[in-house]
């Protein structure tokens, strides 16, 4: 009887919750650090954004005799 169970294949209850508490802890783990990751791109891509309007506005400003949007309207 005993050598009937010790052939059994398959996982024990045991195994499978330190499995789950594993990937838990790995995940506890991840995903503050993604978060980071998404907040530092957002950061950069933001930058870039700026940087870009700042190219345009210089742009507009040669093609428009040095005036930029915004301040045609005053005169």
């Amino acid at each position: 009887m005993l050598q009937k169970l010790r052939n059994k294949k398959g996982f024990t209850l045991i195994e499978l919750l330190i499995v789950v508490a594993i990937i838990g802890i790995l995940a506890a783990i991840a995903i503050p650090q993604f978060s980071a990751y998404q907040a530092k791109a957002k950061n950069s891509a933001s930058n870039s954004d700026t940087k870009n309007l700042k190219t345009g506005m210089e742009a507009y400003g040669a093609d428009n005799a040095g005036a930029y949007p915004g301040a045609l309207s005053q005169e």
